[in-house]
């Protein structure tokens, strides 16, 4: 059984990894700058309460780490996916929120060696859960997969 402090980590890393698909997703939609985008999570966001949705404590490191490093990897991190998606499909294709969830947990499978690809994938699923129903889970599920077995084998 985890101990209560690696389980509050895990629940922080949960935490920034939502937060950081929903900031991914902003700036993709608003064009918010990073360091602008950044601030507005820390501040209102993370650990806060919006509309009676409550917003757990999360990693900020961590969370810095995946919003800035997907974007500064992006052509990478998109072509590690695009390489992977069905003739015919591109990124463009995909929904914005989907994008955001497979260049976050491509991003971490690139640059977090210290995360377990079993721990990523199961992560990004649940942050699947947040935006979708069953199908585009198993769609979450073997395309970072298939990303993973090219970035890590």
């Amino acid at each position: 059984m985890p101990s209560s402090k690696a389980k509050s980590r895990t629940q922080a890393r949960a935490a920034a990894r939502l937060a950081a698909v929903q900031a991914l997703y902003q700036h993709e939609m608003e064009g918010t700058a990073i360091p602008a985008l950044l601030h507005e999570f820390h501040q209102h966001r993370l650990g806060a309460t919006i509309e009676d949705a409550e917003y757990h404590d999360a990693d900020v490191m961590f969370f810095d780490d995946l919003v800035k490093g997907v974007t500064a990897r992006r052509d990478e991190v998109d072509a590690a996916i695009a390489a992977r998606l069905a003739t015919g499909w591109s990124l463009d294709r995909l929904d914005k929120p989907m994008r955001q969830i497979l260049r976050a947990g491509t991003y971490e499978l690139l640059a977090r060696q210290d995360v377990p690809v079993g721990a990523v994938i199961n992560e990004y699923l649940d942050v699947t859960d947040a935006f979708y129903e069953r199908r585009e889970k198993g769609f979450v599920n073997g395309l970072l997969d298939a990303v993973a077995k090219d970035l890590r084998s």
